[in-house]
């Protein structure tokens, strides 16, 4: 097997909301798709969005489930002042920010916010790590 996570899907409670959030609220461009799904583009892997119970009843698992789902989403950006845009962006769109950006021990400097459905995102800038376009610094 080669290693690739190729899409994300996030079970919503109210898909609409969660569409508005991510296109108009964050700028992800979306892809055609049926109506009780929507599809995003991500530099190389695809967002997907699903009804949270819907998509609980596709994986054949009880949807009942609270509190910290025990991952994050990472975006990571080029300069700390993204960081902040980002940030400032997320909450404009609806965001809860969970820890506002600052200095990291690690070297960086990130923070965290949740989305409408309480995912949790980390927008990072690691000046020994970057992922990113073949222009931007490695």
């Amino acid at each position: 097997m080669k290693p690739r996570i190729s899409m994300i899907t996030l079970g919503v409670r109210n898909l609409q909301r969660s569409i508005e959030f991510y296109a108009r609220g964050l700028g992800f461009p979306r892809m055609d798709s049926p109506p009780e799904v929507a599809f995003f583009t991500l530099n190389g892997a695809w967002l997907g969005l699903y009804g949270r119970d819907a998509l609980a009843k596709d994986a054949l698992i009880d949807g009942v489930c609270g509190g910290f789902a025990g991952f994050s989403l990472a975006h990571n950006v080029s300069s700390e002042d993204e960081v902040d845009q980002v940030m400032s962006l997320a909450v404009s769109a609806g965001a809860v920010v969970t820890k506002s950006a600052r200095k990291t021990d690690w070297g960086g400097y990130a923070g965290y916010f949740t989305d409408p459905d309480g995912y949790l995102w980390e927008i990072a800038h690691n000046p020994l790590f970057w992922v990113g376009p073949s222009d931007e610094p490695a």
